[in-house]
């Protein structure tokens, strides 16, 4: 059985968790480091001069550590603090809102997990679903239960998604995937492998009193046609191989002029 690694970004309350443990307990034996509360819009943020409290505990068999920290805090002190079995694999969501796009991926606290997993050299991947709309404007307990009606239909795709990767191994190509669900995605739904649609967002925070800002998504602003946002919004759910190669050519007369 591989041993795999699960994360998210949250919470140790997210109503989608419990569903993935049940599916990946399955298959697979099963490590749980989370965030203490909700760390979304995050990134790959460690922890630096703060100490990471970390509550270890048993639930349901399973070795859970309750991190005081980021996404990214839980992957590293799993994989190398913990005293935990090295993982196989690191598995992280499902995120409540997806994370496709480019400006999404590279906020995501789910996504900056399975990146601090690659930095591990672990294959990682994230999984994110869209939030039902009969949980928009509605928080607390109630957010959760609707959520939860949707939970285990996503899992399973999740955990056949996973094993799939497992058994057949990440291409050389290949350093983590970013995988993007509708909300009502199950096993029968159609599924595609794609790109990260260039995206960008508008502002991100409204005055809530003089010279205090709170966080308010406005909009993502797609860069092109295509991609994982096109996928999702069909109601597919997108399969995203990433390669983390943050290079770009440049025309030479701009590198001749830069060189020295």
């Amino acid at each position: 059985m591989p041993r795999i690694l699960v994360t998210n970004d949250d919470g140790v309350d997210a109503p989608t968790l419990g569903p993935l443990l049940d599916a990946l307990s399955r298959w697979a034996e099963l490590y749980v480091a989370v965030p203490s509360q909700e760390r979304s819009w995050i990134g790959k943020a460690i922890t630096r001069f703060a100490v990471v409290d970390v509550e270890r505990t048993q639930r349901n068999g399973l070795p859970w550590a309750v991190v005081q920290g980021s996404p990214a805090d839980c992957v590293n002190l799993a994989v190398h603090s913990l005293g935990w079995p090295r993982p196989d694999l690191v598995v992280a969501g499902i995120n409540l809102g997806l994370n496709f796009g480019s400006a999404f991926l590279l906020s995501s606290g789910t996504v900056g997990a399975v990146f601090e997993g690659w930095i591990a050299a672990i294959p990682s991947v994230a999984f994110s679903m869209a939030i039902p709309q009969d949980a928009y404007g509605v928080q607390g307990e109630a957010r959760n239960a609707r959520i939860g009606n949707y939970a285990p239909r996503v899992a399973a795709v999740a955990s056949e998604i996973t094993r799939l990767l497992w058994e057949e191994g990440f291409p050389p190509s290949v350093d983590a995937f970013s995988v993007n669900m509708p909300a009502e995605a199950g096993p029968e739904t159609p599924r595609r492998v794609t790109s990260v649609t260039r995206t960008r967002y508008g502002p991100l925070f409204v005055e809530e009193r003089k010279n205090g800002f709170r966080h308010r998504f406005s909009y993502l602003q797609p860069l092109e046609d295509g991609g994982d946002v096109a996928l999702v919004s069909r109601g597919v759910i997108a399969i995203t191989p990433l390669r983390l190669d943050f290079s770009a050519r440049l025309p030479e007369t701009l590198r001749a002029r830069l060189e020295r």
